[in-house]
């Protein structure tokens, strides 16, 4: 919620200390350019990202060192959970070639992970054990692994057929 929209008692929270490090990487690494002339702005992540692999881990370095000082400095279990999601979305999809590049610009898993942090000391928001998000998790990977095997099975038996 923008600090406009925060109700008359409540302050934005301003990170200090090594979370204020923390937002400060997520910003160089996801939004510290802009290009001229409009409101697109983008960082470093998707610029390294270029050189195959090695571009690649060191993004994902960065998102766990950034997760890991969120974690020690108290962000309930299930903001953890919520934003190892995002490093893994951005981490998957963005080592597939050309997409991830292009998908690199617009998924910005470290501001995601900064404004998960900001919901959960301004508003509460994202409290509990986050058992939710991981049984979500894997309901959505089993239905991943039905289809892959349902798939796998059909394009076997076309082959075999054709033959």
């Amino acid at each position: 919620m923008p600090a406009r929209d925060l109700p008359s008692n409540k302050q934005p929270v301003i990170l200090t200390g090594r979370l204020k490090w923390v937002e400060r990487i997520a910003h160089l690494f996801d939004d510290q350019f802009r290009i001229p002339g409009t409101n697109f702005r983008f960082g470093l992540d998707p610029i390294i990202n270029l050189f195959p692999v090695a571009g690649d881990a060191a993004g994902m370095m960065v998102s766990a060192a950034l997760l890991i000082t969120m974690a020690r400095n108290g962000a309930s279990r299930k903001v953890i959970i919520l934003m190892l999601v995002n490093v893994l979305i951005d981490g998957l999809i963005g080592a597939i070639p050309l997409v991830g590049q292009v998908f690199d610009f617009y998924y910005k898993a470290n501001l995601r992970n900064i404004k998960l942090l900001k919901e959960h000391y301004e508003e509460g928001r994202h409290q509990g054990s986050g058992n939710g998000v991981i049984a979500m998790i894997v309901i959505v990977l089993v239905l991943f692994l039905a289809a892959f095997v349902y798939l796998s099975y059909w394009l076997v038996s076309v082959i075999i057929h054709a033959f």
